[in-house]
């Protein structure tokens, strides 16, 4: 088989089309690249759609944590605390056996115990409470300048949170927003090493990347090329998120601008 036929068998294996079987010997790097690649599908779908709904349960996590009212306080601190005080591995793990226990009792919650829809939950919930910390952060952060300034200019309610205080938010916190984002997009590496199983070995970047170092016994090379395909994922996230922290600094000094910076965390 030609490269090329091994790239229109299995670039899109990891989603259920082209080829059913995994090569079983004389392992090509043309076929490691394109079944690691095929899983990175997997990996961008989780990372994605996590992010785009935890950025807008982190902002009401954010504002209920800054709020007065307890009842609005205290479950939004309650939340941030428990999903950023257990990891994310044992997060994946409960959160499977506890859909695996409602499947038993109403069969509506089968779509749960699959990773499209189970894990992708668990990396909701968990983005949303660190972004929500973030976010709380950079609440407390505004300038009171700012809201003093909007009250004088007759400001009040919704449209001063949507004019002033969540644009101001953003543009102090999407710096470190950026960093969370690609952590998140490493993390998707955890869900078909927890307890959501891989359905016919359709698995993610790292799933393909195991098999081929058990099989050749060599780690040293699908596991460089995940490396690559990561980076370059990386990339492109701090990239777009660059773009988007350029808007959000277009009315300041190009002297005054916030520029991303990348901070790995070592320890989380």
């Amino acid at each position: 088989m030609s490269c090329w036929e091994t790239i229109q068998a299995y670039a899109f294996r990891s989603v259920g089309f082209g080829e059913r079987l995994l090569p079983k010997e004389d392992f090509t790097l043309c076929q490691q690249f394109t079944l690691i690649g095929s899983g990175m599908i997997w990996n961008v779908y989780f990372g994605a759609l996590a992010l785009l709904c935890g950025f807008f349960l982190a902002t009401a996590v954010a504002l209920g944590k800054g709020a007065q009212n307890p009842l609005l306080r205290k479950p939004s601190e309650w939340f941030i605390f428990l999903f950023r005080g257990s990891p994310l591995f044992i997060q994946f793990f409960f959160a499977y056996f506890a859909f695996l226990s409602l499947k038993q009792v109403n069969p509506i919650f089968d779509p749960f115990t699959a990773a499209w829809l189970g894990a992708l939950i668990v990396l909701f919930l968990n983005t949303a409470a660190y972004s929500g910390e973030i976010f709380y952060g950079a609440l407390r952060s505004i300038p009171k300048g700012d809201v003093e300034a909007a009250d004088a200019y007759g400001f009040s309610g919704w449209p001063r949170f949507r004019k002033i205080i969540w644009p101001t938010m953003l543009r102090l916190a999407w710096p470190a927003y950026t960093n969370e984002a690609i952590f998140l997009f490493h993390a998707t590496t955890l869900v078909f090493f927890s307890a959501f199983p891989a359905w016919q070995q359709r698995g993610d970047a790292l799933y393909y990347a195991n098999y081929f170092a058990d099989k050749t016994f060599n780690p040293f090379v699908p596991y460089p090329i995940l490396a690559g395909y990561f980076i370059l994922l990386t990339l492109c996230v701090i990239g777009l998120f660059g773009l988007i922290n350029r808007y959000l600094n277009r009315h300041l000094p190009q002297e005054s601008r916030r520029r991303l910076k990348l901070r790995m965390n070592i320890i989380r």
